[in-house]
C-alpha cells in the first residue's frame, strides 16, 4: 500500500532554479506569453528578476528595488514603459508574429 502525500507536505516550487541562463529565461517568457495573461507576464517578470537580482535589474532599470517588487507582485499593473525597461534590463525583447487564426470551411472558396 503507498503512502498518501499531503499537498502541505510538498517542498515549494521556486521557478527562479530554474532560470539558470539566457535560453532558459527566453523559453520562459516565450511560453508565458504564449498564454495571453498580463497578470501571469508580470509575474513571469518578476520571477525572472528575482532570478538575476532584483537589486541588479533595479539599478539597470534606474528604478528603485522596492519600486520594482511592487510593481511585479501578483495584482500588480505596471505600466508599459516599466515593463519595457524590465525587459531590457533582462535582456530580452517583446517579438511580434502573425497570429495563427482558424478559416472558416469555405473562406478560401472565395
Amino acid at each position: 500500500m503507498s503512502k498518501m502525500i499531503r499537498v502541505s507536505e510538498l517542498p515549494d516550487f521556486d521557478v527562479t532554479e530554474y532560470l539558470e541562463d539566457d535560453q532558459a529565461i527566453a523559453e520562459y517568457l516565450a511560453c508565458v506569453l504564449e498564454e495571453d495573461d498580463p497578470d501571469l507576464l508580470i509575474a513571469a517578470l518578476g520571477d525572472v528578476a528575482r532570478a538575476r537580482g532584483m537589486t541588479e535589474i533595479a539599478r539597470k532599470t534606474g528604478l528603485a528595488r522596492e519600486a520594482l517588487y511592487r510593481g511585479l507582485r501578483d495584482g500588480a499593473s505596471p505600466r508599459f514603459d516599466t515593463v519595457m525597461r524590465v525587459m531590457r534590463a533582462l535582456g530580452v525583447q517583446i517579438t511580434a508574429k502573425p497570429v495563427q487564426s482558424i478559416q472558416e470551411p469555405n473562406a478560401s472558396a472565395h
